[in-house]
């Protein structure tokens, strides 16, 4: 395995130059999952010619990029310059279970890149980059507007829940619950994940009308299709009343506090008074270190920032917004991932 370096590990000139040229392997990285290079070397080695001529760029070049992902171990090249995929790299390829493919074009595709350009108007005037050309735009509006975008965005976050789902069903105990609505739930990743745990609970998936389609084709077959139920809707509007349990993973932190405190009102209004409310994201640290945790949640904290207006929150925060739509935090479970679970109550 080789050896890696923390930037805390590094000279300090190193470890500045190292930050500096991160977008150097992004773009890298970006490339190489819109050409399906690993796709094409999925199944074994192959020269630069091969990759090039099945992927119509220049040999040279294209093998330059390849060793540049080669130093951060995404590939592997022989002596004999043929290049194969290293664990990391398997995720990169389209046909494998947490497949990451869709999340770097995602992060690395025009929407969040072009956002990121205008990190210096966000924090002169505390705005996402979007508000910048129009001040009345939704977030959802840009990555909605192109359909690859589209699918992308919606692959990204199945990714990334598909990552999560498993560690937050073994680190909440959900057996005190019948019923369990998953807000904002996609296809239904983690609400399957939870219901595989714990076969006497019924889930509810809320979600666009558009996004509830292309969920049905995925449940409708699922063995646990008789358990589900599908709610068209708006979460600014109305959600399903009456449940037991209700989650919003990765929801809130996409809104300021205005818009996030109308959210759980809307929640709060269609809960009866035992009920609970889940919300699974990061806990913004009390203390920022050279950690990994907190290097993730100091990423999606500014990438909200630019990206969507929204922020990652500390337990006080959380407490300040559940306290002004009726709530009472109650407590943080942590799981094995970066997401905990903040659970409150009716108040």
């Amino acid at each position: 395995m080789p050896e890696s370096h923390s930037p805390a590990a590094l000279p300090p000139p190193l470890a500045i130059y190292q930050l500096v040229v991160g977008h150097y392997r992004s773009s890298a990285l970006a490339l190489v999952a819109k050409l399906g290079v690993a796709d094409l070397i999925a199944a074994g080695r192959r020269s630069v010619d091969d990759l090039a001529s099945a992927t119509s760029t220049q040999p040279q070049a294209l093998r330059r990029v390849l060793r540049l992902l080669a130093s951060v171990d995404v590939f592997r090249e022989d002596d004999a310059g043929n290049f194969e995929l290293t664990t990391a790299g398997q995720f990169l390829r389209s046909d494998v279970p947490g497949s990451m493919k869709a999340l770097v074009a995602t992060f690395a595709g025009p929407p969040i890149q072009e956002s990121w350009r205008e990190l210096e108007y966000c924090v002169r005037t505390g705005q996402p980059a979007f508000k910048k050309d129009d001040p009345n735009a939704d977030w959802t509006t840009r990555f909605a507007a192109d359909p690859e975008t589209a699918a992308n965005f919606d692959k990204a976050m199945e990714a990334g829940t598909a990552l999560a789902a498993p560690a937050v069903a073994s680190a909440y105990d959900f057996s005190s619950f019948n019923t369990i609505v998953d807000i904002g739930g996609g296809n239904g990743t983690l609400l399957t994940a939870i219901l595989s745990a714990y076969p006497k609970l019924r889930g509810t998936l809320f979600e666009r009308p558009e996004v509830l389609e292309r969920a049905r084709g995925v449940l409708a077959s699922s063995p646990l299709w008789p358990r589900i139920d599908l709610a068209p809707g708006s979460f600014f509007e109305a959600v399903p009343a009456g449940l037991d349990a209700y989650m919003l993973k990765h929801v809130i932190h996409d809104w300021n506090d205005a818009d996030a405190c109308a959210i759980l009102k809307v929640c709060r209004r269609a809960m009866p008074a035992h009920a609970k409310l889940l919300i699974v994201e990061g806990v913004y640290p009390r203390r920022v270190e050279p950690t990994l945790e907190a290097q993730g949640a100091t990423a999606n904290d500014v990438n909200m920032l630019v990206c969507t207006g929204g922020l990652q929150r500390s337990e006080a925060e959380f407490r300040e917004l559940l306290t002004a739509a009726s709530f009472q935090l109650t407590r943080i479970v942590p799981t094995s991932m970066s997401a905990c679970v903040v659970e409150g109550v009716p108040c």
